[in-house]
């Protein structure tokens, strides 16, 4: 079994900051990509950032210049400094690999549970 888990998520003011963490565990054979996606309230699940094996990285508009998305490959983590925060970044910030399992062979679309950012004064 294969699974991904994101950490620091929490209350943080506005222009504050925030790192979350992602790792992913179980039979993997490797990971082609990871990434962040976010879910406010009542609105569509949208991209934040992702970042491929080879390095090429992705940002949305909204984030661009503020978040930074990087990776360890040793632990299979997956990370998201975010810089500068607004209230309109709060969500549900999800984590998402693509992966081989080394058990079944098979490519898998993982997605975390997520975990919750609010920025509030």
């Amino acid at each position: 079994q294969v699974q991904l888990v994101e950490s620091g998520g929490g209350l943080v003011q506005p222009g504050g900051s925030l790192r979350l963490s992602c790792v992913a565990s179980g039979s993997i054979a490797s990971i082609n990509l990871m990434g962040w996606y976010r879910q406010a309230p009542g609105k569509q699940r949208e991209l934040v950032a992702t970042d491929t094996s080879g390095g090429s990285k992705n940002y949305a508009d909204s984030v661009k210049g503020r978040f930074t998305i990087s990776r360890d490959s040793a632990e299979n983590t997956v990370y998201l400094l975010m810089n500068s925060l607004k209230p309109e970044d709060t969500a549900v910030y999800y984590c998402n690999a693509g992966v081989v399992s080394s058990f079944s062979k098979r490519y898998l679309d993982l997605w975390g549970r997520g975990t919750l950012v609010t920025v509030s004064a």
